[in-house]
């Protein structure tokens, strides 16, 4: 017994375990948003859901402001602040909740990894970027792997305008990382975050209206469903990962990411007793395998992967 709480203190010690651990720890909150989300709308309509989800992350991540500091942001920064806000937070959270009104959990983590082939078509055709001849093969493989989940998750051949949402949330995210990582030099990796999370949730406050009377209504198990959803995924795993990638290669960090939809997949079999269909199988395989081979190539969209977002 002292041998094992030994080698247990000694694994814990070691910074590779260390970041090993941080990993897995943001793959469990990152693969649990879309189930907490599915669970939050049982009582919540999804504007309502993204707001009371961004005001307990704005709350948390302002304790964690005031415990490390963080500058204050410049007066002319503000209309950029509150563009990213718009993409990472308000766009992107308002469809994806409204995507998962009709796309099952697991499908919706699928999807929300084919932020990679966005980005890569956001450097050709917004940023003038090259991109070779293996970059679109594995843009057009991921996108021929996500439309095959958007047609499979409940009927095979119906195309549900619901999974084009959380194909819009990929989108919404990949304009975010494409802004963020031209202007990352202003501030650094904290304030960022804080200063996007909170410009994004103010943006929802138009959903305010009728906000404390379905918090009332809720059920306790839901409540908690959403409180874990504002703090671990939305808050904690940002930290964690921060923390990855400032202790480990970037590219071998990255593909961690890819056990997030099979994790999602287990984790919904198990809280929401969901079980995906055999084409959302073949289509996670077909997206986890054609952006995997996108990131692996020498290119700007390998770092795609390694900022994924505010899932």
């Amino acid at each position: 017994m002292d041998f094992i709480q030994r080698k247990i203190q000694s694994f814990a010690k070691s910074p590779g375990a260390r970041i090993v651990l941080a990993a897995f720890f943001v793959i469990l909150c990152w693969a649990y948003s879309p189930i907490g989300i599915h669970i939050g709308l049982e009582a919540y309509q999804p504007g309502h859901l993204a707001l009371i989800r961004f005001l307990i992350a704005s709350t948390f991540m302002a304790g964690v402001a005031g415990v490390m500091g963080i500058s204050l942001p410049r007066l002319k920064d503000l209309p950029l602040l509150a563009v990213l806000g718009f993409f990472a937070v308000s766009l992107h959270h308002i469809a994806l909740n409204f995507g998962q009104r009709e796309v099952s959990a697991g499908a919706a983590s699928v999807l929300a990894q084919s932020t990679p082939l966005f980005s890569t078509l956001l450097a050709h055709f917004v940023l003038k970027e090259r991109v070779n001849h293996w970059q679109w093969v594995c843009v057009l493989g991921g996108l021929l792997g996500a439309a095959v989940v958007v047609t499979g998750d409940r009927d095979f051949g119906e195309l549900d305008a619901h999974g084009l949402l959380i194909l819009l949330a990929a989108l919404s995210w990949s304009v975010y990382f494409a802004m963020q990582k031209r202007h990352s030099h202003r501030y650094n990796g904290l304030t960022m975050v804080c200063y996007t999370i909170w410009s994004g949730t103010t943006l929802l406050l138009v959903y305010a209206p009728g906000l404390w009377s379905e918090v009332q209504k809720a059920p306790a198990s839901v409540n908690l469903a959403v409180l874990i959803l504002g703090i671990f995924p939305s808050a904690l795993a940002y930290l964690a990962w921060a923390y990855v990638l400032a202790h480990s290669n970037v590219s071998c960090a990255s593909i961690s990411l890819y056990l997030i939809p099979p994790t999602a997949m287990l984790m919904a079999s198990v809280a929401l007793a969901e079980r995906p269909s055999i084409m959302v199988v073949i289509g996670m395989i077909i997206v986890l395998t054609s952006v995997l081979a996108l990131n692996l190539k020498p290119s700007k969209s390998r770092e795609s992967a390694a900022h994924r977002g505010l899932s």
